[in-house]
């Protein structure tokens, strides 16, 4: 079993920062790329930002510039720094990782709970 446990959403004002983190746990063997995806109410869940193990991103464009993902290999940790927001930012944030859980075994996708954030003054 894999779990994925997001953290640090809330309510923050316009132009306002959160830090968001989600920490993967249980069968490991080796993660591949660990992101962010987003739903917002009556919309489709989309990309906000991603990593892979080397290090390599990919940004929605709308987040470029204001947002940065990072990643602790070590802790199988994935970090999203959120400056800049806006309403519009607002949503449900889920954590993503594509991982292996054991040698041999084929890359799976995994989904985190989803944190609240909500932009809004």
């Amino acid at each position: 079993q894999v779990q994925l446990v997001e953290s640090g959403g809330g309510l923050v004002q316009p132009g306002g920062s959160l830090r968001l983190s989600c920490a993967a746990s249980g069968s490991i063997f080796n993660i591949y790329s660990m992101g962010w995806y987003r739903q917002a109410p009556g919309k489709q869940r989309e990309l906000v930002a991603v990593i892979t193990s080397g290090g390599i991103t990919n940004y929605a464009d709308s987040v470029k510039g204001r947002f940065t993902i990072s990643r602790d290999n070590a802790k199988n940790t994935v970090y999203l720094q959120m400056n800049s927001l806006k309403p519009e930012d607002t949503a449900v944030y889920y954590c993503n990782a594509r991982l292996m859980s054991a040698p041999g075994d084929s890359y799976r996708t995994y989904w985190g709970q989803g944190t609240q954030v909500t932009v809004s003054s």
